[in-house]
């Protein structure tokens, strides 16, 4: 099993894409910064709050943070890139300040260029098929790490796009045509996280189905992120007397779909609840006999200061 041997350290974070740990699978922790979050409802908003929880969730365990300043929940209305830069970039800098590892979560190809300039580290991207040029070439000039999704259509419209021959056949062909776009622009391969869009263009079994075949999504080399948390589909999973359980009661579950993930060999998981999910991860390592001792940024911390290595 690989390990990593921190040489600086950030106040909270790992500081660095680079610097993040191997060998096990790593806690993305969801920093919505937005009024109107399937999940969260706009707790986050306000700049301030939204950097007090970044600074929770860190202390928590979260490895990434994924910064958002627009809703991707069906039927959520698109928001300008001006907008969008607006609600997060302070975020982003105080963050990136604080050592964190940032994703952002974007469609924008002018967001995701200011906010690598404000100290993000990768760009998360659902657009899937609807990727723009100037997405690719921006992440291929800068040689960003850049999670790739699949998702068809627009929050709009995909949940009438969920008609496949195969889930996982067509999935991973649509991704792979994307990765060979990427890749044939200049962005190399081992930047690139794939990401299987659960709940993007995605009916409720479909999602199942997906996490079953994540082994087929790991043998391409690339590494694999996986976002359950808190989505419609374990709602249904957990519905009682007709009724979907609401997403704030999604966590336990989402800390399951976390601990097989990580049997399973994902490269993250993206959650809401990082505590739950970061324990989960932990008990899968110890089961399958892979986890380091030192778990978490702040452990990591400590061990550096004391002249250990991870």
């Amino acid at each position: 099993m690989t390990t990593t041997t921190r040489t600086a350290y950030g106040p909270l974070g790992w500081g660095s894409f680079e610097d993040l740990p191997t060998g096990r699978t790593l806690v993305m922790g969801v920093l919505n910064v937005t009024p109107d979050s399937f999940s969260d409802g706009g707790e986050h908003a306000g700049h301030e709050a939204a950097i007090a929880h970044g600074l929770r969730l860190l202390a928590e365990g979260a490895d990434v943070l994924d910064v958002g300043g627009e809703s991707t929940r069906p039927g959520s209305e698109r928001i300008t890139p001006a907008e969008e830069q607006r609600r997060i970039l302070p975020v982003v800098e105080a963050l990136a300040a604080a050592g964190a590892v940032l994703s952002v979560d974007t469609l924008h190809a002018a967001t995701a260029a200011a906010v690598l300039d404000a100290g993000a580290h990768l760009v998360n991207d659902v657009s899937g098929l609807s990727v723009t040029p100037e997405m690719v070439e921006l992440v291929a000039e800068r040689q960003a790490p850049y999670v790739l999704t699949h998702a068809r259509g627009t929050p709009a419209t995909m949940d009438g796009l969920a008609d496949y021959d195969d889930v996982v056949d067509d999935v991973l062909a649509e991704l792979e045509t994307l990765r060979d776009r990427l890749v044939g622009a200049g962005l190399a391969p081992e930047r690139i996280v794939l990401d299987p869009g659960l709940g993007f263009a995605k009916r409720g079994a479909q999602n199942w189905a997906l996490l079953r075949a994540l082994p087929r999504f790991t043998a391409t080399g690339h590494r694999v992120l996986v976002g359950a948390s808190r989505k419609r589909f374990l709602g249904a999973l957990l519905e009682t007397d007709g009724t979907a359980r609401p997403a704030a009661g999604r966590d336990a579950a989402t800390a399951a779909v976390g601990a097989l993930a990580a049997h399973a060999g994902a490269w993250a998981v993206r959650v809401h609840d990082v505590r739950a999910s970061a324990d989960a991860v932990a008990v899968a390592h110890a089961w399958l006999g892979t986890e380091p001792a030192v778990l978490r940024p702040g452990a990591a911390r400590a061990a550096a200061a004391g002249g250990g290595a991870r």
